[in-house]
Protein backbone atom coordinates (compact mmCIF):
# COMPACT_ATOMS: atom_id res chain seq x y z
CA UNK A 1 0.00 0.00 0.00
CA UNK A 2 1.16 3.12 -1.21
CA UNK A 3 -1.43 5.45 -1.88
CA UNK A 4 -2.94 6.69 1.75
CA UNK A 5 -5.83 4.49 2.28
CA UNK A 6 -9.16 4.96 4.87
CA UNK A 7 -9.37 2.42 7.14
CA UNK A 8 -12.51 2.23 9.68
CA UNK A 9 -12.99 0.99 13.23
CA UNK A 10 -15.68 0.57 15.11
CA UNK A 11 -15.97 0.86 19.18
CA UNK A 12 -17.64 0.66 22.14
CA UNK A 13 -16.33 3.83 24.27
CA UNK A 14 -16.98 1.28 27.28
CA UNK A 15 -14.39 -1.36 25.91
CA UNK A 16 -10.72 -0.87 27.14
CA UNK A 17 -9.55 -3.60 24.98
CA UNK A 18 -11.08 -1.50 21.88
CA UNK A 19 -9.70 1.96 23.66
CA UNK A 20 -6.07 0.15 23.33
CA UNK A 21 -6.46 -1.34 19.68
CA UNK A 22 -7.51 2.64 18.44
CA UNK A 23 -4.40 3.90 20.28
CA UNK A 24 -2.44 1.33 18.01
CA UNK A 25 -3.88 2.28 14.97
CA UNK A 26 -3.69 6.33 15.76
CA UNK A 27 0.24 5.08 16.27
CA UNK A 28 -0.03 3.67 12.55
CA UNK A 29 -1.66 6.02 11.21
CA UNK A 30 1.99 8.02 11.53
CA UNK A 31 4.17 5.51 10.04
CA UNK A 32 2.12 3.38 7.75
CA UNK A 33 -0.29 5.49 4.62
CA UNK A 34 -3.28 5.22 6.21
CA UNK A 35 -6.08 7.06 7.63
CA UNK A 36 -8.26 6.08 10.29
CA UNK A 37 -12.33 7.22 10.19
CA UNK A 38 -13.75 5.96 13.39
CA UNK A 39 -17.42 4.35 13.31
CA UNK A 40 -19.77 3.33 16.53
CA UNK A 41 -21.14 -0.19 17.26
CA UNK A 42 -22.59 -1.41 21.08
CA UNK A 43 -21.85 -4.25 22.64
CA UNK A 44 -25.26 -3.47 24.21
CA UNK A 45 -27.05 -4.17 20.74
CA UNK A 46 -24.78 -6.96 20.06
CA UNK A 47 -25.40 -8.64 23.29
CA UNK A 48 -29.56 -8.15 23.49
CA UNK A 49 -31.49 -11.32 24.28
CA UNK A 50 -28.37 -13.62 25.15
CA UNK A 51 -28.43 -15.57 28.67
CA UNK A 52 -25.41 -12.97 30.69
CA UNK A 53 -24.01 -12.90 34.58
CA UNK A 54 -25.94 -10.33 35.99
CA UNK A 55 -22.66 -8.36 35.94
CA UNK A 56 -21.82 -7.90 32.77
CA UNK A 57 -25.73 -7.38 31.86
CA UNK A 58 -25.74 -4.17 34.53
CA UNK A 59 -22.39 -3.11 32.37
CA UNK A 60 -24.39 -2.73 29.58
CA UNK A 61 -27.66 -1.26 30.69
CA UNK A 62 -24.79 1.22 32.08
CA UNK A 63 -22.82 1.02 28.07
CA UNK A 64 -26.11 2.16 26.47
CA UNK A 65 -24.99 6.00 27.55
CA UNK A 66 -21.82 6.54 25.87
CA UNK A 67 -22.74 4.94 22.52
CA UNK A 68 -25.79 7.18 22.22
CA UNK A 69 -24.03 10.28 22.96
CA UNK A 70 -21.27 9.29 20.20
CA UNK A 71 -24.19 8.95 17.82
CA UNK A 72 -26.37 11.88 18.58
CA UNK A 73 -23.00 14.12 18.31
CA UNK A 74 -22.08 12.36 15.19
CA UNK A 75 -25.43 13.68 13.67
CA UNK A 76 -24.96 17.13 15.19
CA UNK A 77 -21.17 17.59 13.97
CA UNK A 78 -20.35 15.15 11.00
CA UNK A 79 -18.50 11.54 11.43
CA UNK A 80 -15.06 13.05 11.60
CA UNK A 81 -16.07 14.57 15.93
CA UNK A 82 -15.64 10.46 16.91
CA UNK A 83 -12.32 10.59 16.22
CA UNK A 84 -12.03 13.50 19.47
CA UNK A 85 -14.77 12.60 20.77
CA UNK A 86 -13.48 9.00 21.88
CA UNK A 87 -9.79 10.24 22.68
CA UNK A 88 -11.94 12.46 25.26
CA UNK A 89 -14.42 9.71 26.37
CA UNK A 90 -11.74 6.76 26.28
CA UNK A 91 -9.11 9.45 28.26
CA UNK A 92 -11.91 9.57 31.00
CA UNK A 93 -13.72 6.05 30.97
CA UNK A 94 -10.19 3.93 30.68
CA UNK A 95 -7.56 6.37 31.93
CA UNK A 96 -9.19 8.34 34.67
CA UNK A 97 -11.81 5.62 35.97
CA UNK A 98 -15.24 8.15 35.42
CA UNK A 99 -18.53 6.28 36.13
CA UNK A 100 -20.72 6.57 33.41
CA UNK A 101 -22.97 9.92 33.67
CA UNK A 102 -23.50 13.52 32.94
CA UNK A 103 -20.57 14.56 34.48
CA UNK A 104 -18.49 12.22 32.22
CA UNK A 105 -20.51 13.43 28.61
CA UNK A 106 -20.80 17.16 29.54
CA UNK A 107 -16.89 17.15 29.89
CA UNK A 108 -15.76 15.27 26.72
CA UNK A 109 -18.66 17.21 24.39
CA UNK A 110 -16.95 20.35 26.00
CA UNK A 111 -13.55 19.72 25.63
CA UNK A 112 -14.61 18.52 21.67
CA UNK A 113 -16.84 22.00 21.70
CA UNK A 114 -19.96 20.38 21.16
CA UNK A 115 -23.37 21.44 22.70
CA UNK A 116 -22.76 19.77 26.32
CA UNK A 117 -26.65 19.24 26.21
CA UNK A 118 -25.82 16.38 23.86
CA UNK A 119 -25.13 14.67 26.90
CA UNK A 120 -29.34 13.96 27.10
CA UNK A 121 -28.93 11.84 24.38
CA UNK A 122 -27.43 9.52 27.38
CA UNK A 123 -30.78 8.27 28.65
CA UNK A 124 -33.02 8.74 25.17
CA UNK A 125 -34.15 6.14 23.00
CA UNK A 126 -34.43 8.42 20.14
CA UNK A 127 -30.79 7.44 18.80
CA UNK A 128 -31.34 4.10 18.77
CA UNK A 129 -32.18 3.29 15.23
CA UNK A 130 -29.22 4.92 13.73
CA UNK A 131 -26.73 3.19 16.32
CA UNK A 132 -28.37 0.54 15.06
CA UNK A 133 -27.12 0.96 12.02
CA UNK A 134 -23.90 1.91 12.63
CA UNK A 135 -23.43 -1.17 14.64
CA UNK A 136 -25.07 -3.28 11.45
CA UNK A 137 -22.52 -1.81 9.30
CA UNK A 138 -19.69 -2.63 11.46
CA UNK A 139 -20.62 -5.89 11.80
CA UNK A 140 -22.30 -7.67 8.58
CA UNK A 141 -19.10 -8.23 7.03
CA UNK A 142 -17.48 -10.42 10.30
CA UNK A 143 -20.22 -11.87 11.61
CA UNK A 144 -22.15 -11.62 15.01
CA UNK A 145 -19.68 -14.26 17.22
CA UNK A 146 -16.82 -11.55 17.90
CA UNK A 147 -17.09 -8.15 19.94
CA UNK A 148 -15.50 -4.37 19.50
CA UNK A 149 -13.52 -3.76 18.15
CA UNK A 150 -13.73 -4.32 14.46
CA UNK A 151 -11.92 -3.03 11.82
CA UNK A 152 -12.35 -2.46 8.25
CA UNK A 153 -9.60 -1.96 5.46
CA UNK A 154 -9.24 -1.78 1.96
CA UNK A 155 -8.58 -5.10 -0.04
CA UNK A 156 -6.11 -5.68 -2.95
CA UNK A 157 -9.27 -5.18 -5.28
CA UNK A 158 -9.60 -1.82 -4.33
CA UNK A 159 -13.42 -0.05 -4.83
CA UNK A 160 -15.68 -2.05 -2.64
CA UNK A 161 -13.50 -5.26 -1.87
CA UNK A 162 -12.85 -4.94 2.18
CA UNK A 163 -10.45 -7.29 4.46
CA UNK A 164 -12.95 -7.15 7.29
CA UNK A 165 -12.30 -8.55 11.13
CA UNK A 166 -12.34 -8.43 14.92
CA UNK A 167 -9.01 -7.11 16.66
CA UNK A 168 -6.54 -7.24 16.96
CA UNK A 169 -6.83 -8.03 21.17
CA UNK A 170 -3.03 -6.23 21.98
CA UNK A 171 -1.84 -4.53 25.56
CA UNK A 172 0.12 -2.26 25.23
CA UNK A 173 -0.63 -0.70 22.48
CA UNK A 174 2.43 -1.01 20.24
CA UNK A 175 4.19 2.20 19.32
CA UNK A 176 5.92 4.20 16.30
CA UNK A 177 7.46 1.43 14.22
CA UNK A 178 6.09 -1.69 16.24
CA UNK A 179 2.75 -0.62 15.65
CA UNK A 180 3.33 -0.40 11.97
CA UNK A 181 4.88 -4.43 11.95
CA UNK A 182 1.76 -5.65 14.04
CA UNK A 183 -0.42 -3.67 11.38
CA UNK A 184 1.31 -5.07 8.09
CA UNK A 185 1.05 -8.64 9.98
CA UNK A 186 -2.39 -8.23 10.53
CA UNK A 187 -3.42 -7.03 7.02
CA UNK A 188 -1.27 -10.35 5.87
CA UNK A 189 -3.22 -12.91 7.76
CA UNK A 190 -6.63 -11.14 7.76
CA UNK A 191 -6.33 -10.90 3.75
CA UNK A 192 -5.34 -14.51 3.43
CA UNK A 193 -8.47 -16.30 1.36
CA UNK A 194 -10.06 -18.36 3.81
CA UNK A 195 -8.45 -17.69 7.02
CA UNK A 196 -10.54 -16.92 10.06
CA UNK A 197 -8.79 -16.85 13.71
CA UNK A 198 -5.65 -17.14 15.54
CA UNK A 199 -6.13 -16.47 19.33
CA UNK A 200 -4.75 -17.50 22.70
CA UNK A 201 -5.88 -17.39 26.62
CA UNK A 202 -5.25 -13.79 27.56
CA UNK A 203 -3.70 -13.88 30.65
CA UNK A 204 -2.62 -10.04 31.42
CA UNK A 205 -5.75 -7.38 31.16
CA UNK A 206 -5.69 -4.17 29.77
CA UNK A 207 -2.09 -2.00 30.02
CA UNK A 208 -2.96 1.80 29.69
CA UNK A 209 0.25 3.80 28.62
Amino acid sequence: MTERATVDMWFDPACPWAWITSRWLLEVEQVRPLDIRFNVMSLAVLNQGRDLSPEYTGFLEKAWGPVRVCIAAEEAAGPQVLRDLYTALGTRIHLRKYEFGEQLYTEALTEVGLDPALADAAGSNAWDDALRGSHDAGMKPVGLDVGTPVIHAPGPGGGDDKIAFFGPVVTPAPKGEAAGRLWDGVMLVAGTPGFYEIKRTRDVGPVFD
